[in-house]
């Protein structure tokens, strides 16, 4: 097993961007930007990036790297990623990723389970039982090989069941334990930290946030993006704070409007972060009351390596 490698995780709004920098002075290294959206170019204020002091001080990993009609996903993430942190590793140093995208960091940590290709003969015969004795039926077929695997898929999810038998048929084995194979050949040891403010802190910070992003000129950056000819229905611009904003462009809404979505779809989007942290159980959380708490988080975790 290698060097830990260091993980700031959190909800929007949590200070990982900060923490992440302080660690990255302290160690000499590089941070491995895990977020979904931050590896566009131009998408800048809405985002919340770090500002380009910060990326001349740090080097970012994953960070203006793609134009916003690039086509990327977390798949790409995982092997490009894991390219950018052996070079890190090589060099002697503790990379350290940061983000709120818990599927990137999922499937760093992880890895992606690579599982065979369709057989269109075999889904056929399972779709033709399903059409003739319902769903319930091919789901006892899973049940009697996986239980465990059928124990997480409802029966309505048919697709699913559907893929789970066809990876069965088709490698004698289920997706979880080609899954725990694929885990147990990963060599990094992750040190995951995610930041866990009082809900109705968080919220005041969001509020903040996205005050402070149209006075440093959300409305214009996405008017930019929309000159530079990108389509509003792009990936990377159906995100919170991009498409309320070409909303209010469009004269949907009112620009008071606007602000108000957004609060509260950033504030929904920190909840979904949140449900989807709590499934980690080898995470360990730091809960903070505020700024001064933050600003010891650095020193806490240097205290580990």
């Amino acid at each position: 097993m290698e060097r830990s490698i260091i993980v700031i995780a959190g909800p929007t709004c949590s200070g990982k961007t900060k923490v992440g920098i302080q660690l990255a002075k302290e160690l000499n290294t590089e941070i491995i930007s895990a977020d979904s959206r931050q590896i566009y170019q131009y998408l800048d204020i809405g985002t919340a990036k770090p500002t380009l002091n910060q990326l001349k001080e740090i080097k970012h990993h994953f960070i203006n790297e793609l134009n916003p009609d690039d086509e990327y996903d977390v798949s790409k993430f995982e092997t490009e990623a894991r390219v950018r942190i052996k070079k890190i590793i090589n060099k002697n140093n503790i990379p350290i990723v940061v983000g709120g995208s818990g599927l990137y960091i999922k499937a760093l940590i992880e890895g992606i389970v690579e599982t065979p290709e369709k057989d269109n003969e075999f889904r056929k015969i399972l779709e033709k039982e399903r059409e003739k004795y319902g769903n319930k039926f091919i789901h006892n077929k899973l049940k009697k090989i996986d239980p465990l695997g059928a124990e997480k898929i409802h029966p309505s999810y048919w697709k699913r069941v559907v893929r789970a038998l066809e990876v069965i048929h088709l490698t004698g084995k289920t997706i979880k334990q080609i899954h725990n194979e694929q885990t147990k050949q990963n060599k990094y040891n992750f040190d995951k930290y995610i930041l866990n403010w009082d809900r109705e802190v968080l919220y005041k910070n969001i509020d903040l946030r996205v005050e402070k992003m149209f006075e440093d000129g959300l409305v214009e950056e996405v008017e930019n993006l929309l000159n530079k000819g990108f389509s509003k229905h792009l990936n990377s611009l159906n995100t919170v704070g991009y498409k309320e904003t070409i909303s209010y462009l469009e004269n949907e809404i009112t620009l008071e409007r606007a602000i108000e979505l957004i609060k509260r779809n950033t504030r929904r989007y920190a909840k979904r972060q949140l449900t989807w942290f709590r499934k980690d159980k080898n995470a360990k959380w730091i809960n903070i009351e505020n700024k001064n708490k933050l600003n010891k988080i650095k020193d806490m975790i240097l205290k580990l390596y």
